[in-house]
């Protein structure tokens, strides 16, 4: 089994069904309309949202997400992850009645209790949501910079691609630059190419979340590929939301092959019945990947990390010597 990195999961996203079936007993609600037979169930973009913000809802206290955390990492641990970076919602925190410090601690506890028990590094994302607005997404820039945790390392914008145009969120990241948190964003997933040439001209991040869309347009992946950006690719994703009909229609090895830094990351896995495991294992059987180059796609993977030198040397070391 290769060793893997995952670089781009939603935290309230990972949420597994059966847990989130337990957090909606311990708040009274009622989880049918969104998880059946042990599965959520959404139509488009838009029901998605709303079972995702039912889950994300039920997680209020400190504990619910240093559990959250811990059961994600775990899991992933599980699989032979020996990496983690989880994108987190200061808006989601605010919602739940916790502070972002507060929501950004127990999310901490919970990566350290995963790391204790597996030995998998953990990082995390704080990430603005685009359908929620510009201020806030500034405020979460000014908390991600000054809140001093060592285990928030970047910051993101994610949310729903339609609302808001790339220039509105240049303050935004100049906050965080200016903080020297790793910068990646959302684009090329529900919108076209011109979404991911937007996010390079007016944010220059050094990932983009998604970013598949720029193969229809093969200038914008030959800068993408002479950039070296790399692209957090959810290919399970991209399959449930139907960015792409099929995993032979999708560009992941199209990518690759034109010299592209491609990763492979689960997004919200449960929502699309993935996990990192699943990822790779589609990799392996729709794009031709032997354990050879998907050990190379860790290795980007780690290497793209928004981590420390002295981590990302330990990290390596040991992707190396799984390899011998």
């Amino acid at each position: 089994m290769p060793l893997k990195a995952e670089l781009h999961c939603h935290i309230e996203g990972a949420a597994a069904p059966e847990l989130v079936i337990r957090q909606a007993d311990k708040y009274g609600k009622d989880a049918s309309p969104y998880i059946q037979n042990g599965s959520f169930v959404w139509n488009d973009f838009t029901s998605f949202l709303a079972a995702y913000d039912f889950a994300a809802d039920l997680f209020r206290t400190e504990e619910d997400y240093a559990r959250l955390a811990e059961h994600y990492l775990t899991s992933l641990a599980r699989d032979g992850a020996i990496y983690s970076e989880v994108f987190t919602s200061p808006d989601h925190a605010i919602k739940a009645g916790l502070s972002p410090m507060a929501y950004t601690r127990a999310l901490g506890e919970g990566i350290e209790r995963a790391r204790a028990k597996t030995g998998i590094e953990g990082r995390m994302i704080v990430t603005g949501v685009r359908h929620v607005g510009i201020e806030s997404i500034e405020a979460a820039a000014r908390f991600a910079a000054r809140c001093d945790h060592p285990l928030v390392t970047g910051f993101g914008v994610a949310g729903d691609e339609r609302m808001g145009d790339f220039e509105d969120y240049v303050r935004a990241f100049e906050i965080a630059r200016e903080a020297g948190l790793g910068i990646t964003i959302h684009a090329g997933e529900l919108l076209g190419w011109e979404s991911v040439a937007a996010a390079l001209d007016h944010i220059r991040p050094s990932r983009i979340g998604h970013g598949v869309r720029a193969i229809e347009n093969p200038d914008l992946v030959k800068r993408i590929a002479d950039e070296g950006v790399v692209l957090e690719v959810c290919p399970g994703s991209n399959i449930a939301l139907k960015v792409f009909n099929s995993f032979a229609e999708h560009p992941f090895r199209r990518l690759r092959d034109a010299g592209c830094k491609v990763t492979l990351n689960s997004d919200d896995p449960p929502y699309f019945w993935t996990n990192l495991k699943r990822e790779y294992d589609i990799a392996a059987e729709h794009f031709g990947m032997d354990q050879k180059a998907l050990l190379a796609t860790t290795r980007i993977a780690i290497e793209a990390a928004f981590v420390d030198r002295k981590t990302k040397a330990a990290l390596l070391a040991r992707l190396d010597g799984h390899k011998r």
